[in-house]
């Protein structure tokens, strides 16, 4: 067996918590280059639009490692890890909430009964997933804001640090400003969250029962790889919205509905699936890292001190 074997006692709520967002930002130390990249891939037709008017010149970009290349060659290997801050204050806020808090929501919609239908799981989801947002949102801003300016411009940044962004946005856009896009996030969020842990614990409970895996490291990442591809698929057109969306100048857009209309009509369907393959890369690794991470760090904190940390 490799790692810590599961706890006789089972994790509380706030192990879960700490648990969840901790592993998260160890996710996106490792696989942040690759959102960045998907980042890039989502907005470029957009990009591409403004620099046909002259406002602003464009990169093209072409797949994951050419988008990856060509930051590096043009702006710097720090690139790929510009908007790492508000990142991963977005993932100790946010994962702390739509994954640590998940499996009590679910005791909640259960009334602590042991038998769980897919139905609540999907309820679980959707709810810690929208709790989420409605915490962490302008992190999340901020941190595409990051990731789609050029740093090789210096005339097109338009923050120069992670508090100065927080405050120019407020300042410019007003408070609903660090809310933008809070609409197709939540739809976001609730989708992704029902499809990555609704997914993880379908197929974790599904090898428990009819393979030889236990659970340990094999059984963890196997599930974690699936909900990833999963998530992806179903996620992406609205992920691609949400980043346009988000990372829109005032006014350009007259709604989230409108955004996609002109998606839609400017560029076609499969700018709703642009960046995805590093969107596959980034979620099937992060989920991967993420997961085995979580499982561990919970069962650690549990064997390191089993006798304050009752389950809530």
């Amino acid at each position: 067996m490799v790692g810590f074997g599961p706890a006789d006692v089972p994790p509380s709520a706030a192990v879960k918590f700490v648990g969840a967002g901790t592993a998260a930002c160890i996710a996106d130390l490792l696989t942040f280059p690759l959102d960045t990249a998907k980042v890039r891939l989502q907005i470029q037709g957009e990009a591409a639009a403004s620099a046909s008017i002259g406002r602003v010149p464009a990169s093209m970009y072409r797949g994951v490692f050419g988008t990856i290349i060509t930051m590096v060659r043009t702006e710097g290997p720090l690139s790929l890890y510009s908007g790492l801050v508000a990142g991963l204050q977005r993932q100790m806020s946010f994962a702390s909430v739509r994954i640590g808090l998940y499996d009590s929501v679910k005791q909640f919609y259960t009334r602590g009964s042991d038998h769980v239908s897919i139905g609540t799981r999907l309820l679980a989801g959707s709810t810690t997933g929208a709790m989420a947002v409605a915490l962490a949102q302008p992190t999340d801003v901020v941190k595409i804001r990051f990731q789609a300016q050029t740093r090789s411009n210096e005339h097109t940044k338009r923050y120069c640090g992670t508090i100065d962004a927080y405050k120019t946005i407020a300042k410019e856009e007003g408070m609903r400003g660090l809310w933008k896009g809070t609409g197709p996030n939540i739809a976001r969020s609730a989708i992704v969250n029902c499809t990555e842990l609704v997914t993880y614990d379908f197929i974790k409970d599904m090898l428990l029962k009819s393979t030889p895996l236990t659970d340990n490291l094999p059984c963890h990442f196997v599930s974690a790889f699936g909900a990833g591809l999963c998530t992806t698929v179903i996620a992406s057109p609205v992920d691609v919205v949400k980043t346009r969306y988000m990372n829109s100048a005032p006014g350009q857009y007259g709604s989230v509905l409108n955004c996609a209309a002109v998606m839609m009509t400017k560029e076609g369907p499969f700018a709703f699936y642009k960046g995805f393959m590093p969107s596959f890369l980034r979620l099937g690794s992060w989920n991967v890292v993420m997961f085995v991470t979580y499982e561990q760090l919970k069962r650690a904190m549990m064997a390191a001190n089993p006798n304050s940390l009752t389950s809530v």
